[in-house]
């Protein structure tokens, strides 16, 4: 099987078109219809359809389109693992972590595993954290740095560290003199940014609703986004201090205490498969133990 052919037919698959599929691989449209016939005749059926001056996939077409792209995706794998060894590497260690982790503590865990384990070679997966149980039960990653306890029954959760929350409005212009605005001025006044950080918006919620308070709210998917805003004066928010701890410090905004209301604490962990895990991860998990032990597991109500 010659991958050139393949990665032709996956470009004139997604374009429907062999002028733009020539232009992207920069070769000449003649070459992407001998490839697209050479493809066929392996195969001994028809794989594209002429309509007009574009071309569209055949039934069977469809149905070998996610066949090639795993042969591709395995084939460049099997490159970046031989180039990886040539450079020096032996082992691989794929991470997913979820970006407030991965800002605040990933650089950290990283120097000290490189120190130690140099020929590894890391591949590191920024997904938020809902997608990280998916990832690690799936094989895709080795580990997973999330901040929320995943729902797969084949993974093993471990508590690394507790965050506490903090209620971050915008900066008052660095007069330090300045007194400190009410909190609940502030929600009431200013728009609340929610939903920018898995596990405790939902309850937070309810317990502002329950003091009486009158609430202009606004989902953000994302805590930077939802930083971003605050500074720019469009809204206030509760966010884990891990992650505003910068701009704290910087007076991009300010952590505005909340009496009367206590806050939630928002955790991070880190997620492996039951089965076990390779030599190369557990080093890993030993480095997190040096530092957050005892790292107790995680028991989920129901689950035996």
């Amino acid at each position: 099987m010659d991958f050139r052919v393949l990665q032709t037919f996956m470009i004139a698959a997604t374009t429907e078109n062999f002028h733009q599929t020539a232009e992207a691989l920069f070769i000449a449209q003649p070459t992407v219809s001998q490839h697209i016939r050479q493809l066929e005749k392996e195969l001994g059926i028809e794989l594209f359809e002429r309509v007009g001056k574009r071309v569209r996939l055949t039934a069977a077409g469809k149905r070998y389109l996610p066949h090639a792209k795993a042969l591709l995706e395995q084939w460049h794998h099997g490159i970046e693992d031989l180039q990886a060894w040539r450079q020096g590497y032996r082992e691989k260690l794929n991470l997913a972590v979820s970006p407030i982790i991965a800002r605040a503590r990933l650089s950290h865990l990283l120097r000290r595993y490189t120190k130690l384990y140099p020929d590894v070679d890391l591949a590191i997966k920024i997904a938020d954290s809902v997608e990280i149980g998916p990832l690690v039960q799936s094989g895709q990653a080795d580990l997973g740095l999330t901040r929320m306890v995943p729902g797969e029954f084949q993974l093993a959760t471990y508590l690394l560290y507790e965050d506490p929350v903090v209620f971050a409005v915008p900066s008052n212009g660095g007069d330090m003199e300045a007194p400190l605005p009410d909190w609940e001025m502030e929600l009431q006044s200013k728009r609340l940014l929610t939903h920018n950080h898995p596990g405790y918006w939902d309850e937070l919620l309810l317990v502002l609703r329950q003091r009486g308070l009158s609430l202009r709210t606004m989902a953000v998917s994302q805590v930077d986004i939802t930083k971003r805003f605050i500074e720019e004066g469009l809204g206030v928010s509760f966010l884990p201090r891990t992650a505003v701890s910068r701009d704290l410090f910087e007076n991009r905004f300010i952590e505005l205490p909340t009496p009367g209301l206590v806050l939630p604490k928002v955790a991070s962990y880190v997620v492996m498969p039951k089965g076990g895990i390779s030599d190369t991860a557990q080093n890993f998990v030993e480095i997190l133990h040096s530092l957050y032990a005892p790292m107790p597991p995680v028991v989920i109500s129901g689950r035996s």
